[in-house]
């Protein structure tokens, strides 16, 4: 079985305005997806929902100088990261089937980069 990340990205918008029971039935589908996932014989190794990406700091690593920390995510966009799963699946083809029942505006999948010794680059 291999690992996918799926990256779930939204508008934040929806923070602003959100209701107990909006939260409430937006938790609720997240746990029909994990259901969802364990049923296809996948599994749900982790994952979080993230605070607002007004809340993040970036950390530019700078070629003989030090690192920049600045305020804020690095780019400016209409839809922000906010949570994520680490998904163990058959193959990218059950990966993508799975990230299709999942409760987010967007989803990218990608796949988990084995840092084993028997997996790295031969010189």
């Amino acid at each position: 079985m291999a690992q996918y990340m799926f990256l779930l990205f939204d508008s934040e918008d929806w923070y602003d305005n959100l209701s107990r029971a909006e939260w409430d039935q937006a938790m609720k589908l997240h746990g029909e997806f994990a259901a969802a996932v364990e049923k296809a014989g996948a599994r749900v190794l982790g994952g979080e929902a993230l605070e607002r990406s007004s809340t993040a700091s970036t950390v530019k690593q700078r070629e003989g100088a030090e690192p920049l920390v600045t305020d804020g995510p690095f780019i400016e966009t209409k839809e922000a990261l906010g949570g994520f799963y680490v998904i163990e699946a058959r193959d990218l083809d059950q990966a993508l089937e799975l990230a299709k029942l999942c409760p987010s505006g967007n989803v990218e999948v990608r796949p988990v980069m084995s840092t084993t010794a028997q997996d790295a680059p031969s010189a």
